[in-house]
């Protein structure tokens, strides 16, 4: 691999560190976002950038509303339209007409034996029993270890300074490459025009 091949393999890399960084700066007020990582490497073919998802647990925010619901190590579950069961780790629920628990997305609820169902007086505590006037009238479906917070919500997990330090890095790490590509190039240029003089 050549010196302009090298450098224009790290302004790719150094542009998909930036859109990983953009991606996760944009989604920063967005309610249970978990950023991504960018992760460099370097084999034969020159630098290449791949991406992980940040499992690390976002703050959570009081709302008070008894139907927002976030999780603590591990997560609950609600069913897409498909029928599959999404794990999900916080969720604002609205009541539909026929009793079930919605989020954002339209998606149901799960409790131990399907879509979950209650009124606007219901509670959930944090072990995910669901009462109504005093009585246990469901139970939310949850990984082993999930404690349930009622009336909060998980925020993004994304640090605004972090990231901000990840653009400016990715910016200077192309900027860099692009001056160095330009340095070989010229260098070529001025070979070849001397092997031109030379021969004349």
């Amino acid at each position: 691999m050549d010196g302009i091949e090298l450098m224009a393999g790290a302004m790719h890399a150094a542009q998909a560190r930036l859109d990983v960084s953009a991606a996760n700066l944009s989604n920063l007020s967005s309610a249970g976002f978990q950023r991504r990582i960018a992760h460099a490497t370097l084999g034969e073919r020159g630098l290449s950038v791949s991406s992980s998802i940040d499992r690390t647990q976002g703050p959570l925010e009081r709302t008070g509303r008894v139907f927002d619901l976030a999780t603590v190590g591990g997560t609950l579950f609600v069913r897409d339209a498909h029928g599959n069961a999404i794990p999900v780790r916080s969720a604002s629920l609205t009541l539909d007409a026929n009793g079930a628990l919605l989020d954002e997305r339209g998606r149901a609820l799960l409790g131990a034996s399907g879509a979950l169902r209650a009124s606007a007086g219901a509670t959930i505590d944090a072990q995910g029993v669901v009462r109504e006037a005093g009585n246990v009238t469901g139970r939310l479906r949850l990984t082993p270890g999930t404690s349930v917070e009622s009336g909060f919500l998980e925020r993004s997990n994304v640090d605004a300074v972090h990231e901000m330090v990840d653009v400016l890095s990715a910016q200077r790490a192309f900027e860099t490459a692009q001056k160095a590509l330009s340095a070989i190039d010229e260098a070529r240029a001025k070979d070849v025009n001397d092997v031109v003089r030379v021969k004349a």
